[in-house]
Order: structure tokens, then C-alpha cells, then sequence
């Protein structure tokens, strides 16, 4: 095992499947001899040239459009959209194309591409930088929707995503770049649409994703004092979902606390709370609860942007209204 951040295991996971497969390439902006705005090709450029790792203009449109063409041609490209929030100006590609190519050609035509983007706030990053759009995308037939939250995670899905014979979209959390973890030095993957226990508890489940499994994890860590013992669900991926994992630990909880960054209206959430009321009703002991982001755009301000994003604080409170019934 190593120690690595979660934006190096991306770019190594990266770097890996290129070596060993010539039809893996990346196409984005800013990507090539600038090393990405995020740093997620740094050094990329020199070692692969510029067939495999390739700039364009400022068009998502033309970025992933040509990504999927290029994976309907026997490709496996990875579309680099440097924010979530732009990936609105490539729909059509991505709902339209991408999404509904194999049924619409009766299983002929497969397409093995991965939309890469960046999500979420807390960074001061505004309005236009900083949405969670995963609900948008796991509610369209033909994608698959994978949001990690650590470093093994993160290179053993998105190793997943690339090999994956159908439409990925890959969405890591700005805020998760710099956490560290271990990962092995060998090769790995993690099949897709298998979820994990973050934390092992007994009184109270929290089911989650991405960035907000490391508030979780600090909530539980300060309940411990009052002896409350909480239970950890990362979802890791969102379409397939993983309903075997949040209804076992529902069984052995009876209490539930949806959490997730995205606005609360239309979130995740939701389709969470339905597949534990079709399927562990006579389980739950008190009402389920979400905390996510109030329906308002990101603001600027950090102070208005602290106010509104979930943090330990509003976790620990919602957790607490549970246990006692609230």
C-alpha cells in the first residue's frame, strides 16, 4: 500500500489505463502542456503526446460529441468537462447520444465513454461553479453515475469507468482533490455499482456519497462521546445503485439520515428514502430524514455559502432529532 491524494490516484488510474490500452485517450481543455486547470493531466501531455491527450476550444458540446463518436468507433475516450455545472451545455451528446445509442441500435453500437467533470461547493466558487447535478444524470436509462470518495475509491472506479462498455459519468468532488489515502501498489478495480461501509454502527444510519462521507465521518467521530454509534453508507455509485447495502443497514439501525450536497428538492435523497419505504418499511423505527443543500443557487459569500452547504454541525442535529423522534 501507498499514501496518495485522491487527485494523483485519478491521475495515475489515468496514466495506467493508457498504458495498457491505445485505445484510451483524453480530450478537454487546457489539458495538454498546461496539465489541466485542476492538475489532472500534469505530465500526461509529455509522456503520451498529443494523439492521446488533446486539447480543444472552449466548446463541451464539441468535447464530448467527438468523445462519443470516437467510443462508437471502437475508442475509449475520457471527455474532460472541467466543471459539472458546463456539462449542461453538452445535454444532447450526453442524454441524447451518449445514453441511448445501444438501445436505439438494438445492441450493436456500444458506447465506452467516460464524461469526467468536477462537482460540488464549498470552495467560494459561486453560482456557476459549484452545482451537483448527479441526480440529473442518474435519472437518465443508459448512463452510469459513480461519485467516490476516497483515493482507493477513486482510482479503482474510475479504472471501472474506462473499462465500461456503456456511457460513464465519473463526477469527483473539487474539496475531495487533496484527501489522502491508501491505495495498492498493484493494479485493482471497483465494480461499479457496489457500495461500502465507511464506518461499522449500530443506532443510526447515515447513507451518503462523495465529499459528504467525510462529514459523516466527523459527525460520528464527536457522537461517540455522547454513545451514539452511527453507521456510515457510501452509496460510491449512484446509477446502478447499490440497494442491498442501504436496506441491510436499515435492518440493523432502524434509523436513517439521508445526507448529500445537492439541493434537497429532486435530490438523490429522494430516490433513496423511496427504495427504503418499498423495501425496509417494517424496519424503520422513527421518520427518515434529508440533509442536503436548500433550494437556492451557491452563493458567493462564504459566510452565505457555509450557511447553506450541509456541514458536522447540521448532521449532528438532524441525527439527534431521529434518535429522540423528532
Amino acid at each position: 500500500m501507498k499514501e496518495t491524494t485522491v487527485l494523483e490516484a485519478i491521475r495515475e488510474a489515468l496514466a495506467e489505463e493508457m498504458e495498457r490500452d491505445r485505445t484510451v485517450f483524453m480530450i478537454g481543455e487546457d489539458i495538454g502542456q498546461f496539465g489541466g486547470a485542476l492538475g489532472q493531466t500534469k505530465g500526461l501531455f509529455e509522456k503520451f503526446g498529443d494523439e492521446r491527450i488533446l486539447d480543444t476550444p472552449i466548446s463541451e458540446a464539441a468535447i464530448v460529441g467527438a468523445a462519443v463518436g470516437a467510443s462508437m468507433l471502437g475508442m475509449r475516450p475520457i471527455a474532460d468537462i472541467m466543471f459539472t455545472d458546463f456539462s449542461t451545455l453538452a445535454m444532447d451528446q450526453i442524454i441524447n447520444q451518449a445514453a441511448k445509442a445501444r438501445f436505439m441500435s438494438g445492441g450493436k453500437v456500444s458506447v465506452p465513454v467516460v464524461i469526467k467533470m468536477q462537482s460540488g461547493a464549498g470552495r467560494g466558487k459561486a453560482a456557476q461553479h459549484s452545482q451537483s447535478f448527479e441526480a440529473i444524470y442518474s435519472h437518465i436509462p443508459g448512463l452510469k453515475v459513480v461519485m467516490p470518495s476516497t483515493p482507493y475509491d477513486a482510482k479503482g472506479l474510475f479504472k471501472s469507468a474506462i473499462r465500461d462498455n456503456d456511457p460513464v459519468v465519473y463526477m469527483e468532488h473539487g474539496s475531495l482533490y487533496g484527501i489522502k489515502g491508501q491505495i495498492p501498489e498493484e493494479d485493482y478495480t471497483i465494480p461499479i455499482g457496489v457500495g461500502d461501509i465507511k464506518r461499522e454502527g449500530k443506532d443510526i444510519s447515515i447513507i451518503t456519497y462523495s465529499y459528504m462521507v467525510h462529514k459523516a465521518l466527523a459527525a460520528a467521530k464527536t457522537l461517540e462521546a455522547d454513545g451514539i454509534d452511527v453507521e456510515i453508507v457510501d452509496l460510491r455509485t449512484l446509477r446502478p445503485m447499490d440497494t442491498d447495502i442501504i436496506i441491510e443497514s436499515v435492518k440493523k439501525t432502524h434509523r436513517v439520515v439521508v445526507l448529500h450536497e445537492a439541493c434537497v428538492t429532486g435530490g438523490i435523497g429522494g430516490e433513496i428514502v423511496a427504495k427504503i419505504a418499498e423495501n425496509a418499511f417494517d424496519y424503520i423505527d422513527a421518520p427518515i430524514k434529508r440533509v442536503g443543500v436548500p433550494d437556492v443557487p451557491i452563493p458567493y459569500a462564504k459566510s452565505l455559502e457555509d450557511t447553506i452547504v450541509p456541514n458536522e454541525e447540521k448532521l449532528i442535529t438532524c441525527i439527534k432529532e431521529v434518535l429522540e423522534g423528532i
